[in-house]
């Protein structure tokens, strides 16, 4: 295990504001992680993305880097630019 691994770990353990924190923020990062590479796979650059959503390169570049709050019809209309279709699931 890392280094940064055994010390995000052991933070969680002790700090529950920062476990929280954490854990909200990563779950973000992995949407923004994911759509990303779904265009980058479509082979789009966000500009293109942005043509197919009718809105701003920047727009794109917000969801891929911040996608806190997203909304689930934005996740679907951007699956769907994408050739692809949204699947949300409830583990």
């Amino acid at each position: 295990m890392s280094d940064l691994k055994k010390y995000i770990r052991e933070r969680k353990k002790r700090d529950k504001e920062f476990a929280k924190g954490f854990d909200e923020g990563y779950e973000q990062f992995k949407i923004g992680v994911v759509l990303r590479q779904a265009r980058e796979k479509a082979g789009l650059t966000q500009e293109e993305l942005a043509r197919r959503l009718k809105t701003k390169k920047t727009s794109i570049s917000r969801i891929e880097n911040h996608a806190e709050d997203i909304k689930l019809s934005t996740l679907k209309r951007t699956a769907s630019a994408l050739g692809k279709r949204l699947q949300v699931s409830i583990i």
